[in-house]
């Protein structure tokens, strides 16, 4: 009888606090929730072969202040092992009768060889940090190069700013 009403009281409790919820947390909701293109739903122009897609990082936002927001999407190929390059993206609205987000300009093609870090948005700029390779001699795991860039919507497009190369100022 003892273990029967303790737990009773151990499911009472669960359910309340489930119910309650703790004070002051709220749920961050999704892209799409947040009227963003959902990366995820994305047909990006990546040739991965037998391999999927990643989206490594994403942020929404409305660049071209025209009251609907994008979503810039940094991908690359999931080859499961070792460091593959990156793809940036921005994502827009579905072409009428589409079913996913259209990708409506590619900041960074994979093809450049290139990995991101540090990607931020914040009205109409995106920023990122581009990590590269000074030679083939250079493992894929260590790249030696680095550069931050931004893109910034400048009449009617976004256009790359890039900062000085590191120690060269």
């Amino acid at each position: 009888m003892h273990w029967l009403i303790t737990a009773a009281a151990v499911a009472a409790l669960t359910a309340a606090a489930a119910w309650i919820g703790p004070g002051g947390a709220a749920a961050k909701a999704p892209a799409a929730a947040r009227g963003g293109p959902d990366p995820a739903a994305a047909d990006y122009p990546v040739d991965c072969g037998p391999y999927g897609i990643t989206v490594t990082d994403h942020a929404v936002s409305d660049l071209d202040g025209d009251g609907v927001p994008e979503t810039i999407a940094a991908v690359h190929c999931d080859a499961g092992a070792g460091s593959p390059p990156h793809g940036l993206y921005v994502l827009t609205d579905p072409a009428r009768g589409a079913s996913g987000p259209r990708v409506a300009l590619t900041l960074v093609d994979p093809a450049e060889g290139m990995m991101l870090e540090n990607l931020t948005v914040s009205g109409g700029t995106v920023s990122v940090r581009l990590l590269g390779y000074s030679s083939v001699d250079v493992p894929r795991s260590a790249p030696d190069q680095r550069r931050d860039v931004a893109w910034e919507w400048t009449a009617g497009t976004l256009a790359l700013r890039a900062a000085p190369p590191p120690g060269s100022y």
